[in-house]
């Protein structure tokens, strides 16, 4: 018997935090997925989390843990897909301390994700975009600051973590202005900035008149801004847009969409896809697909471009014996 506490107190700490050093949220997330497995277990078992051994973890059980998620937790295929990957990625850890299990660890990673539909993007149309940039006014030091960042979100496509992380020496003003971040995977990348988000930016950033390791956009008592409250402001500031912009009532808008809404102006504007993916910080210009099937515009002229329903069918054949002799070459 291999009580369970041991290999996963070392898959957090040495293969998580220390091996392959993931980000807080990927921690975080696979954290809250084993403490739910843990309370699940404990409810079928009556066993406290302490005394549960690697073999109670079998593939049956694991199975009934994911369907309780979707049928008690009312949880989306893609969040039950995110826990398993965790239990997976855990399994594969204990696979490697615990050799004499791999029955079980084999049977466990031969539970199959589940396919789900995959919904098109929602992004903001010009008008839309120009109605959500106008709500927050230029009256107030809140006002300025989140027509700041709402403006460099949309310009930029950056995520709101990196948006949040921000500090005041990320931002380059000079020849090149650019903002640099970590993005998601530990890469560092640089985003060049238009003229108008620089003039904004170096207005704020006067009036900001804080130190290089400040944060760029601080919260009313000086600390950085977190993602609910990112996601406050914006859809406060949706509800005002939405008042000269009847469209944006239809749309369910989060941080995210400013960044689909990115990615779709440069896709529109005729920017290639692996542009796209290194402007965004995606592994692969594959992940940008999703930008096409969304761009009803690119297929209404793709249509435009194709022979009309009337055009008779047939092959080619060549109007004179001339030209007929060249193409049989």
């Amino acid at each position: 018997m291999i009580s369970l506490a041991r290999p996963l107190e070392a898959f957090f700490i040495d293969r998580l935090m220390h091996q392959r050093q993931a980000s807080p949220h990927t921690v975080a997330s696979y954290r809250d997925t084993f403490r739910l497995l843990l309370g699940f277990l404990h409810r079928q078992l009556g066993k406290p989390p302490s005394e549960l051994d690697l073999e109670n973890l079998d593939a049956p059980l694991i199975g009934t843990f994911l369907e309780d998620l979707e049928k008690r937790r009312h949880n989306s295929v893609r969040t039950r897909n995110v826990r398993l990957a965790a239990i997976h990625s855990f399994f594969r850890y204990a696979a490697l301390q615990a050799p004499e299990h791999s029955a079980l660890i084999q049977r466990v990673l031969a539970i199959p994700h589940r396919r789900c539909d995959r919904a098109l993007v929602t992004f903001l149309t010009p008008a839309e975009t120009e109605a959500l940039l106008t709500a927050p006014g230029r009256r107030s030091w809140i006002a300025r600051r989140d027509h700041a960042l709402l403006l460099l979100a949309v310009q930029t496509g950056l995520r709101v973590s990196e948006l949040t992380r921000l500090s005041v020496q990320d931002v380059q003003l000079g020849s090149g202005a650019h903002v640099r971040c970590y993005g998601k995977g530990r890469k560092e990348h640089c985003t060049p900035l238009t003229a108008q988000t620089l003039g904004v930016l170096w207005e704020w950033l006067r009036e900001r008149n804080a130190g290089p390791s400040d944060p760029l956009f601080p919260s009313r008592h000086g600390s950085r801004l977190s993602r609910d409250a990112v996601e406050r402001l914006l859809h406060k500031y949706v509800a005002l847009a939405q008042r000269c912009c009847a469209s944006l009532s239809a749309k369910r808008i989060s941080p995210h969409v400013l960044r689909h809404t990115s990615a779709m102006r440069l896709l529109q504007a005729g920017v290639d896809r692996s542009v796209i993916a290194l402007w965004l910080g995606h592994e692969s210009a594959e992940t940008t697909e999703i930008y096409l099937h969304a761009d009803l515009s690119m297929k209404e002229r793709a249509l435009e471009r194709t022979a009309p329903l009337t055009t008779p069918r047939g092959r080619y054949r060549a109007p004179d014996p001339l030209l007929a002799f060249l193409e049989a070459l």
